[in-house]
């Protein structure tokens, strides 16, 4: 019999094989998304993400697991696109949608069934535009869908055309294109259709038609009817409101308009006894750049005045923090949770760079803590009564599932990364607490590299986060771990305007934005180097988007920084105003349009002051970025520069969107991360790196 090494070996072992993260290692990334309970609590599924190397891209299948933490995980489907799993109410089988490809071209998702009794998944539908969302009736005997696929398509699919179709675009709307859709069908509109998995052929019908979408679908507890919001105004950009609550007899029939608020109402959910339905609600008004999102309970009657759970409760509810590792594919929010007596919700809420679960009583909005922690709970799933599965990331774990128990605690189902991250040397940042100029809190974390030393002086990225209005905070970022492998003090604050700190604090950057924020950002600076942890000659600095915009301006404030990075940022608000992928005709960030207060937009646009820039400067953008398009940023900050023979260089990414650090193409990502990086070793370093030489000035 061989005997089991001492446990001081196994750790030395462990200690002695690691090694520090690289930017490669992404390859490697497993993600959990959109995790599902089972109707009995019992077991889990799971959308579970990996990179496809091969075609640079990503693979998504199902995977469940026990809810007891007495199983492995195991695989469900193959894929390669699978997603959204969806328990039938008795248990039985999984709705899902899955997308093939055709000629190597994606084909939409269709909705497909999966027996739990064995068997290959079955296809059901195979709608022209695909299938948007699925969700169950309550009794199993429907699946409520959204598609944009019309009754016309379904007429036409199958035909062939030889005729003509152009290209030409005639655009007549001011919204007309999207970051993460491109350019939009505006004839095109996401509308409800049923389909009866029992019948013997099912075949889907359409319940809802006409020119405005239907969002949030979901079943009445009955089954009678079903709920969805809606925005139904032309050109919505001019409304002062948002989305209402609708509902409509699930058979088809008339819509009734159950609930509206002064802003938008998303993801209802009806009580189980069927009397109240809760849903998340942002205001628009007061006019405000930043409102926080609240949670709401309304009668199921029409005309019912629906009441602000949280109203009291100054920080976010069903939202999460800034990271750059969520799932790349796959991922969906968590909806509310109902307490199994209809008295209770269990949501999600964020304070202070962290995420917990909380209960609010439905009657007087009194918040308790179901989780603590220095965490993010990025999703979560629940059976009342029985079981309760969250999603969590940490600085050290992407996200796992974990069973939560009685008391709180929680117990790791899952260990998706373990193998990899067992390679790696991984660390908890710091956090610290300092004033800014004006006496203002601030908090931030600090990265240091694994191999830190006390007393040693680091050069040091200042990383800010986009937004503006988000939070950094107790969740994986590859980023900021890979740049401390490689020798950087990584400082990530949340500066004023950042969520998690209360109404005010997020919005007292309104119509003063970039301003009093960088600031507290360079008071962070200050600190590390009073503290002795950085040499103050040896300062980088990046973000990206508004990130990009607190870059840009700045490096136009202090001649400080030895190399900054600015990523798919802002330069030029007026510009911006024009071009970007939605439209600024509320007045939340500026209070009149350009033509109006053109001084105003010049004042806060780093490009009025690009004289002032002498740091040696890299721009990254990705060429199909629409929400912030390179031409009102980058490419601005780059032609002035090389007007003024300044050293700047740009780097773009042919294809990606705005979600380039975060769901961009895997080696997009990793270039992205080099170039990054390069570029502070040249500058902080001193290292050789002759890519960007063709064209530099010395600074």
């Amino acid at each position: 019999m061989k005997r089991a090494l001492p446990l001081i070996l196994l750790l030395v072992a462990a200690t002695t094989f690691a090694r520090p993260i690289t930017e490669k290692d992404i390859f490697g990334f497993v993600w959990i998304g959109d995790p599902q309970i089972a109707p009995d609590g019992s077991r889990v599924v799971f959308t579970r993400v990996t990179v496809n190397a091969k075609k640079d891209g990503y693979d998504t299948a199902l995977w469940t697991t026990g809810s007891r933490g007495d199983e492995a995980p195991r695989r469900l489907t193959n894929g390669p696109h699978d997603s959204s799993p969806r328990w039938s109410p008795d248990g039985k089988q999984i709705a899902f949608l899955r997308a093939s490809e055709k000629n190597g071209k994606p084909q939409p998702p269709q909705l497909y069934f999966l027996s739990l009794g064995g068997g290959e998944p079955q296809a059901v539908t195979s709608l022209a535009k695909g299938v948007s969302s699925i969700v169950w009736s309550p009794r199993g005997d429907a699946i409520a869908l959204t598609t944009e696929t019309t009754a016309e398509d379904e007429k036409t699919k199958d035909k062939k055309s030889d005729e003509y179709e152009s290209d030409v675009r005639v655009i007549n709307q001011a919204v007309y294109r999207s970051n993460s859709e491109g350019y939009l069908e505006l004839d095109r509109h996401g509308h409800i259709w049923t389909i009866r998995p029992n019948d013997d052929k099912p075949q889907p019908k359409q319940i809802t038609t006409g020119e405005f979408d239907e969002d949030d679908v979901i079943w009445s507890s009955d089954g009678s009817r079903i709920y969805f919001t809606s925005e139904r105004v032309r050109e919505r950009y001019y409304n002062e409101g948002g989305a209402e609550l609708f509902s409509i007899p699930a058979a088809g029939g008339d819509m009734v308009k159950l609930a509206t608020i002064d802003g938008d109402i998303d993801a209802p959910v009806p009580s189980p006894d069927g009397k109240s339905i809760a849903f998340r609600g942002v205001m628009r008004k007061p006019v405000r750049s930043y409102n926080q999102p609240d949670l709401f309970v309304v009668s199921t009657t029409a005309g019912a005045t629906p009441r602000n759970l949280t109203a009291k409760y100054d920080n976010d509810v069903l939202s999460g923090l800034t990271g750059d590792q969520r799932a790349p594919r796959g991922g969906r929010a968590s909806r509310i949770v109902w307490t199994a007596d209809s008295k209770g919700l269990v949501i999600t809420a964020s304070e202070k760079g962290t995420v917990n679960l909380v209960r609010v009583d439905a009657d007087s909005g009194a918040m308790t803590p179901l989780t603590t922690g220095n965490h993010e709970v990025q999703a979560f799933t629940a059976v009342p009564g029985k079981s309760t599965v969250v999603l969590v990331s940490t600085p050290k774990i992407i996200g796992d599932l974990y069973r939560v128990d009685a008391n709180g605690a929680l117990a790791r189902l899952t260990n998706v990364n373990g193998p990899l991250f067992d390679e790696l040397t991984l660390t908890e940042p710091d956090e610290i607490w300092y004033p800014s100029f004006d006496g203002r809190k601030i908090e931030t974390w600090v990265q240091k590299p694994p191999n830190y030393e006390a007393g040693r002086k680091y050069p040091m990225i200042l990383n800010i986060h986009g937004g503006p209005h988000a939070a950094y905070g107790y969740t994986f970022d590859h980023e900021f771990q890979w740049m401390a492998a490689k020798g950087y003090v990584v400082l990530y604050p949340n500066p004023r305007g950042s969520t998690t700190y209360g109404q005010d604090f997020g919005n007292t950057i309104q119509y003063a934005y970039p301003g009093d924020d960088s600031k507290d950002l360079m008071a962070g600076v200050d600190e590390l180097i009073r503290r002795g942890v950085v040499d103050e000659k040896k300062l980088g600095v990046t973000g990206g988007s508004g990130g990009g915009v607190l870059t840009n301006w700045i490096i136009t404030r202090t001649d400080r920084f030895a190399a900054a990075v600015s990523q798919r940022s802002i330069s030029n608000w007026e510009d911006w105003w024009y071009t970007g992928d939605f439209t600024l005709f509320h007045p939340t960030w500026f209070r009149k349009a350009p033509w109006q207060d053109r001084a105003d937009y010049q004042a806060r646009s780093p490009i009025s002051f690009i004289e002032k820039v002498h740091t040696p400067l890299m721009l990254i953008e990705g060429e199909s970025d629409y929400r912030t398009p390179p031409s009102a940023g980058g490419e601005q900050m780059f032609r002035a520069l090389k007007y003024l023979r300044r050293p700047t260089v740009m780097v773009r990414f042919p294809g990606e969107t705005h979600e380039l650090s975060r769901s961009g193409k895997p080696w997009h990502r990793v270039e992205r991360l080099q170039h990054i990086v390069n570029w502070f070793d040249k500058y902080l370093m001193g290292a050789k790196i002759d890519l960007y030489d063709a064209g530099l000035v010395a600074p």
